[in-house]
């Protein structure tokens, strides 16, 4: 039923203007000529509000101000109380269409252009010190009255008024639109701009107030003054979003420290707030692009970095599927060898038949050797500690006559494969680029796993020495046959580890070498 009322467009618009109109009046009852919280209303209501609720605004206004022409018509006559009938909301609305127009000052639903927002709120502001200094002049007081200093207040009233109420329902929108309220409130105890403006930013400018109230002369003003040094944090920690949140606490805090009504020391003290808070927005807008390129630069390159891991992960695919496929044909050819001698078995001589087989037990065996360089059946049956402890390059540094030891600490099944994959082909470069120099007689490998801030990491270290005494009976020729690795040294082990957002490390150790590698496993535990 009730969406059916609202659905009404005459209810709409009646209840806009009820509610500006409501909300003009109860501002109005805090503000004063310097100090003019219904002006950022105005200005709130013009740059969020459709246009077609436009003509709502300017009803809802004109209740209020009816009210108080009518009431203070014998006070300043008619003709002062037929210019108050002029909405000056109405005034600003040309300002503010030209600033909306083609995406002006909101380039985009969820961003704000703080200098759009700044140079309409200057204007508007003009508008309506010029439009409050006729009603002034043409109103039956003392013809003494000092125009050019109550002109001064009514800008300053309007400007600052502005810049307490819509940066921060501006900063207070970005942070809504598009989200869900649970997620809003859940994010409220987390936001560090909340927490720093509750904990540091209220009590600094309550201990200001205090000071200023408590104290006179030139203490008071300093005070005061001291009053933009929160704005000025807060708008270097997080743009002119801190800036927002700081200028309103800033403003509201000058007002406190005022003795009486237009106190010139108070009125000094806002026109200082104001040129600060319009710095640090301008310096905060700033800020937060530069926030903004930096976050979407870290997006961008972890971007890069996942399809750099999923574009490994498929190579690996493509050359276990080629293992898979070298195994088989291994196996075929084996049996159709088989075949063929056994039918040229009686054509043939004992020793050549025992020559051919020989040679297909060869060609198997190369062939076999091939599919497990390419991916190795100990990793693919039983996992990347039994690779590096049992698999072929353990077997074939043992067969070449180098010691070989590994050493594995921590929970390694709970690594990603695509981590699996990159610390084995990471130990197999290391070995071989180590043992490209053939003088290592002994290699340790090491890995250790872990987690830390939410993330799992892997740190794998290849130790190499010599023993000048086992070193001459090393069997090179099928030690580096063996060993698999691209033999482009260190600058492709960085490259790798690159990938997932590791370091290499490689120093001297005595009479040997260790290269040391993290990796950080691109899945959040």
């Amino acid at each position: 039923m009730l969406t059916r009322i609202w659905e009404k467009i005459w209810l709409r618009h009646l209840a806009v203007a009820a509610g500006y109109a409501l909300g003009y009046a109860l501002l109005r009852e805090v503000s004063f000529s310097h100090w003019v919280l219904f002006a950022g209303l105005r200005l709130c209501a013009l740059m969020l509000m459709p246009y077609r609720y436009w003509p709502a605004l300017l009803v809802g206004e004109l209740v209020p101000l009816g009210y108080i022409s009518l009431a203070c018509l014998d006070q300043y006559g008619w003709m002062w109380s037929a210019v108050m009938l002029v909405p000056p909301i109405g005034l600003a609305m040309p300002i503010v269409r030209f600033c909306r127009e083609q995406r002006r000052l909101f380039p985009a639903r969820s961003i704000t252009s703080i200098n759009v927002m700044l140079l309409c709120s200057l204007l508007v502001s003009v508008v309506w010190t010029f439009a409050d200094t006729i009603a002034l002049i043409l109103a039956t007081i003392h013809t003494s009255y000092d125009y050019r200093a109550a002109a001064g207040r009514y800008f300053l009233g309007s400007y600052i008024g502005i810049l307490t109420v819509v940066p921060l329902v501006l900063a207070v929108r970005e942070e809504l639109i598009g989200k869900p309220v649970r997620q809003i409130l859940a994010g409220v105890p987390e936001s560090r701009l909340v927490l720093e403006s509750i904990s540091l930013l209220l009590p600094a400018l309550a201990l200001l107030v205090w000071l200023a109230s408590g104290v006179a002369g030139d203490a008071t003003q300093a005070a005061r003054m001291a009053m933009f040094l929160p704005v000025a944090w807060l708008s270097l920690r997080h743009g002119w979003r801190g800036a927002a949140v700081g200028g309103t606490a800033a403003s509201i805090a000058v007002i406190l420290t005022m003795p009486v009504l237009r106190d010139h020391g108070t009125v000094q003290a806002q026109a200082f707030i104001a040129f600060t808070i319009t710095t640090m927005l301008m310096l905060g807008a700033r800020i937060a692009a530069l926030h903004e390129l930096e976050r979407q630069e870290r997006m961008d390159s972890r971007l890069a970095l996942a399809m750099a891991q999923r574009n490994v992960y498929l190579g690996e695919l493509q050359l276990r599927q080629t293992s898979y496929a070298l195994e088989q044909m291994s196996s075929a050819v084996q049996a159709s060898y088989t075949q063929l001698l056994g039918r040229m078995r009686s054509l043939l001589p004992g020793n050549d038949e025992r020559t051919y087989y020989r040679q297909a037990a060869v060609a198997q065996h190369q062939m076999y050797r091939l599919a497990d360089s390419l991916y190795p059946l100990t990793w693919r049956d039983r996992g990347l500690p039994a690779a590096l402890r049992e698999g072929s390059i353990p077997r074939a540094l043992d067969e070449g006559g180098i010691v070989y030891w590994c050493d594995i600490q921590g929970d390694v099944e709970q690594l990603s494969s695509s981590v699996h994959m990159a610390l084995y082909r990471l130990a197999s470069e290391a070995i071989g680029m180590a043992c490209s120099k053939r003088n290592v007689s002994k290699i340790r490998v090491s890995l250790r796993c872990g987690q830390s801030r939410g993330r799992r990491w892997a740190v794998l270290c290849v130790d190499s020495d010599v023993d000048y005494e086992r070193l001459a009976r090393v069997r090179w020729d099928e030690v580096m046959s063996a060993l698999g690795g691209t033999g482009m040294g260190l600058g492709a082990l960085k490259d790798r580890a690159g990938i997932f957002e590791g370091t290499i490390h490689a120093r001297v150790r005595g009479t040997g070498n260790r290269i040391s590698m993290l990796l950080f496993d691109p899945m959040l535990s």
